[in-house]
């Protein structure tokens, strides 16, 4: 076992030769541009660097050149993506391509003492087929020694519980920033002294750093700014500081599937997306259909106090919120299209965050302009129909224009099968200003022939304006017909409905699976929501305040079933995000696993399926042990899917590529080459 505090420069190198293991170790010997035989699947090989790697006392201009050769010749990709620097330059190095090798040239003056890492990523390939060059890193010093301690760790979103791949870590030292009271600030106010990158599988390496406390911050990076965008980035923090030298012991190995070297992860970062730190501006304003402008605002829940327009009444107004936190606006003009202008002119006042990041009232003009532009389908139409005009006027013939289609338009499928549980659902393009329901029919044909007419209700979905549930007491046998006559609609524009007519059966209960949930749980007072997911992880089913007791799915369609839940700490009925500068971590959510660790099982027709969730066992704490027997389960059953996939489809591996990664499996896959590292 190699102990941190026993880590001198031999051993360092063979720490820093495990994480260089893809450049260094992946070939035997250079080989050239194939003529037959297998295809070529090794990424190139260093041969030569200068100056040499883990160099130290190097001079603080920062305006020399590295130079890195390979065996052969490279291509470079993703460059801007792949390639960063730790700690962060302020003129970012230059790379470029130079025979088989490429020149970085360095072009900021560096910091003293410090330890500088260049991180390629999967930036550089081989140039005939484009295998990439895994975990390549180039490490230097411009003082004495280079910072030599170790920490590993794992991102994962902390809604949908899946890896989050390609996430910076960012660690500050606690010494050289404030501390933290109220309001964490430090991602803003201070950059990184150290950054990490994870891989595509959420688990990073953290290198070269000293032995000291540090606050570690995970960014999802976006557009590559290596700046932290709030509501854009997500991100994850960690609740305490932490000491690379005071953490427990770790296995390194490299991954020969993936190409990459991968750990055992010390931390765990759950991301999010905060929604808290967004600045609140009017952000766009736009006209996309004649009676509908749509206003778009920089962050959720703004505060309007007046939305008024010009020749417009307010009554005649309708504002719908399309996204949750209502940071876009539908507004819908209740108005004939002939009484609408071309430009609606506006004022909306609101609260918008001036320079000091306060809230203020402000007053801002609207300008709504709006002017029909066909579309390729309608341009084709007209055309033809005024080539028709042209013909029958040359042959003296009289023409009638033929009647347009109904602009009147809805979401309804007309022929199917309902879910007793679901109902039926209809939705329409622009709000109904009158809904006349008298004329609304429902009737079941039963199977010996006789019509039974049956109640129907439409009711608005709370969250949609547009869109309406058919509720009824919907039963098996027979057949139901759904008539809504021409005309007992109106929406906004002034369009009213053709006759509508759905013809519908009732799903059979044995075609489906039930799902029986024993819910365990020793604190009464905690709730939680359970959710139904497909085998992609689609949400099929949700249930809401569920504490223990039985809880029950029916109509499951057969097939694989996933289930996740959400600790519902406030007990809102929805899962909440976290907040950076509130350091408020977001509520956890867990995927269920059965005893053996498998998180997903089958259901088939007319099966009831029982499961036993222990909410205790399932949100216990994350500790370095757990999480790791979490990632190798998930890495099993992957495994397992894919060898199952292959042998559906009947896939054979080519002729001659039986041996091709047999050389980093033999030396890396048992995980122990390089012991562990504390």
């Amino acid at each position: 076992m190699m102990r941190r505090q026993h880590l001198h420069t031999n051993l360092l190198r063979a720490a820093a030769a495990l994480l260089f293991a893809p450049a260094l170790l992946s070939r035997c010997a250079s080989i050239g541009t194939p003529t037959g035989g297998p295809k070529d699947s090794l990424p190139p090989v260093i041969v030569r660097l200068s100056p040499d790697n883990f160099s130290t006392n190097r001079p603080l201009t920062g305006h020399e050149k590295i130079y890195i050769e390979f065996d052969e010749y490279i291509q470079l990709k993703d460059q801007q993506k792949e390639f960063y620097t730790s700690p962060a330059m302020k003129k970012k190095p230059l790379v470029t391509q130079r025979g088989r090798g490429i020149v970085v040239q360095l072009r900021d003056t560096l910091e003293p003492n410090t330890t500088y890492s260049l991180n390629f990523g999967s930036a550089v390939r081989d140039n005939n087929e484009g295998n990439p060059l895994h975990s390549m890193r180039y490490v230097f010093s411009t003082g004495p020694e280079i910072d030599s301690m170790f920490l590993s760790g794992y991102t994962a979103d902390s809604y949908g519980v899946d890896s989050v791949g390609k996430s910076y870590l960012w660690f500050f030292p606690v010494d050289s920033i404030e501390p933290v009271r109220e309001y964490d600030s430090t991602i803003f106010k201070y950059k990184p002294a150290q950054i990490a990158r994870a891989e595509t599988n959420g688990i990073f390496i953290a290198q070269n750093l000293k032995p000291i406390r540090y606050r570690v911050y995970a960014v999802q990076d976006q557009n590559d700014n290596q700046i932290y965008d709030p509501g854009t980035d997500r991100v994850g923090f960690l609740d305490e500081a932490c000491n690379p030298a005071e953490m427990p012991d770790f296995a390194i190995w490299y991954d020969s599937l993936r190409r990459y070297v991968t750990a055992e992860p010390q931390l765990y970062l759950r991301m999010f997306t905060d929604q808290a730190f967004r600045r609140q501006l009017l952000q766009e304003q736009k006209r996309p259909l004649q009676h509908q402008a749509l206003l778009s605002f920089a962050a959720a829940h703004p505060r309007i106090e007046a939305l008024t327009f010009e020749g417009i009444p307010d009554e005649r107004v309708i504002v719908e919120p399309l996204t949750p936190g209502k940071d876009t606006l539908a507004v819908w003009f209740a108005v004939p299209a002939e009484e609408l202008p071309d430009t609606i002119r506006g004022r909306i006042d609101y609260f918008k965050h001036d320079t000091a990041n306060r809230l203020q009232p402000v007053s801002e003009e609207l300008k709504l302009p709006w002017r029909k532009i066909e579309t390729k389908e309608e341009e084709k139409e007209r055309e033809r129909l005024e080539r028709e005009r042209r013909r029958a006027e040359a042959a003296g013939e009289e023409w009638k224009e033929p009647a347009k289609k109904n602009p009147f338009a809805f979401q309804l499928g007309l022929k199917g099968e309902v879910n007793p549980e679901n109902h039926l659902w209809i939705e329409f393009d622009y709000p109904l200003t009158r809904f006349d329901s008298t004329g609304v029919l429902l009737t079941q044909t039963l199977d010996d022939g006789a019509i039974a007419d049956r109640e129907v209700h439409f009711v608005r979905d709370t969250a949609a304006l547009r869109r309406y549930q058919i509720r009824a007491e919907w039963q098996t046998g027979g057949h139901y017909t759904l008539t809504i006559p021409a005309g007992a609609l109106e929406n906004v524009a002034g369009e009213r409905n053709d006759s509508i007519v759905g013809q519908y059966d009732v799903i059979q209960p044995e075609k489906f699976a039930t799902l029986l949930l024993h819910v365990e749980a020793r604190n009464p007072a905690m709730r939680y929501i359970v959710q139904l997911l497909d085998k992609n992880g689609k949400l099929v089913q949700e249930r809401r305040d569920v504490g223990a007791g039985d809880l029950r799915f029916n109509y499951v369609a057969p097939g694989e079933a996933q289930i996740r839940v959400v600790e519902d700490r406030n007990g809102n009925g929805v899962w909440d995000t976290g907040s950076v500068v509130e350091r408020r971590q977001p509520e956890r959510s867990e995927r269920y696993t059965n005893e053996k660790g498998e998180d997903r099982f089958v259901t088939r027709p007319n099966w009831e399926v029982e499961l036993t969730i222990d909410m205790d066992r399932l949100f216990a704490p994350v500790t370095m042990q757990s999480l790791q027997r979490l990632l190798d389960e998930r890495e099993r059953q992957r495994l397992l899917r894919e060898e199952e996939k292959r042998r559906k489809e009947g896939r054979k591996k080519p002729d001659g590529d039986h041996g091709s990664n047999s050389m980093n499996s033999n030396m890396f896959s048992t995980g122990n080459m390089f012991d562990t590292f504390r």
